[in-house]
């Protein structure tokens, strides 16, 4: 069973009434689900998955001020009575310090943990430095329940303004001219194929940001990004290409390969720039497109700053 599905179904036949039956005056302000960390989050849980972190249990995302110490007390304290194991699956104690995945979790500390603001309305320069990995955890997983709809909208409305989307993706497609278009082959000609497949693995670190950037979504945590991407609508079927550049060396038998393939990414990741009217260029060449997607962007001040600004090692 999946982790989303074990939650909502231990919310659905103990926390719910657990909810109604002690705490009704704040049942309709309480918001009830699963968002955050692992991948159970995502949906992205398996059988291996269930090693550690794993359990039935769901959150209660609570607005700040909302509960006085003594009813916070009793409400982490019903929680934690519920029954310990479920379908199979055993709980884990909470932790009186804090850092639970599950339980009360006050929505400001939970925005707070990802974007650095307990209300989650960033500046600017928030939306280009935090890793986006951090941002998909505010808007995963699923709410069960939200009578109040105060958590729903804020994830709701937690979107990348347009003109950091267009900074990050300059710097992604000029990282993956450099990466993939300029430098691998360089790489070979150089007798260094090591050097080489560093570049073949940064044309597709680069280029999975740029597809997510392209589809306006958050990329998750390494790990789950190549499950993350067979789910967009845009150049969500890249990954066997994405695969192959990684995983296959770089002998003569494959390097012509490579660079038809990187050519090949290259040319789809630019009809899809197209496709949202974010380049004037007309070519190939991926820096040129990665300048006329800076040269789009409506802030002076961002557009003048270095097309990098907004990416990350």
């Amino acid at each position: 069973m999946k982790g989303l599905e074990l939650s909502e179904k231990f919310y659905r036949e103990y926390g719910e009434k657990m909810i109604a039956e002690n705490f009704s005056e704040f049942e309709g302000k309480i918001a009830c689900g699963l968002a955050g960390s692992g991948s159970e989050c995502f949906g992205f849980d398996d059988d291996i998955s269930a090693d550690h972190d794993f359990e039935p249990g769901f959150c209660m995302f609570v607005p700040d001020g909302l509960l006085d110490s003594k009813t916070e007390y009793r409400l982490e304290r019903a929680y934690a009575r519920l029954p310990e194991e479920f379908e199979g699956f055993k709980r884990s104690k909470l932790s009186p310090v804090g850092g639970n995945r599950h339980g009360l979790i006050y929505i400001g500390d939970f925005l707070e943990a990802r974007t650095g603001t307990r209300d989650g309305k960033l500046s600017l320069s928030g939306w280009l430095s935090i890793p986006s990995h951090y941002l998909a955890e505010v808007v995963n997983g699923k709410i069960f329940r939200d009578d109040s709809g105060f958590f729903s909208s804020i994830r709701e409305s937690f979107k990348m303004p347009e003109d950091a989307r267009r900074k990050k993706l300059a710097g992604e497609l000029l990282l993956m001219n450099q990466s993939g278009q300029y430098n691998y082959m360089r790489c070979i000609e150089h007798g260094e194929p090591a050097a080489a497949q560093l570049a073949a693995l940064e044309f597709v670190k680069h280029t999975l940001s740029a597809v997510f950037l392209l589809n306006d979504r958050f990329m998750p945590y390494y790990k789950w990004q190549f499950r993350a991407l067979k789910e967009l609508p845009i150049l969500g079927n890249l990954g066997d290409s994405l695969y192959f550049l990684m995983s296959y060396e770089n002998s003569k038998d494959y390097v012509q390969l490579k660079c038809d393939m990187i050519e090949d990414v290259a040319s789809l990741v630019i009809t899809a720039l197209r496709d949202q009217s974010m380049t004037k260029a007309i070519c190939g060449d991926l820096e040129k497109h990665a300048y006329s997607v800076n040269d789009s962007i409506k802030n002076a001040s961002l557009r003048n700053a270095n097309i990098l600004a907004a990416v990350s090692d």
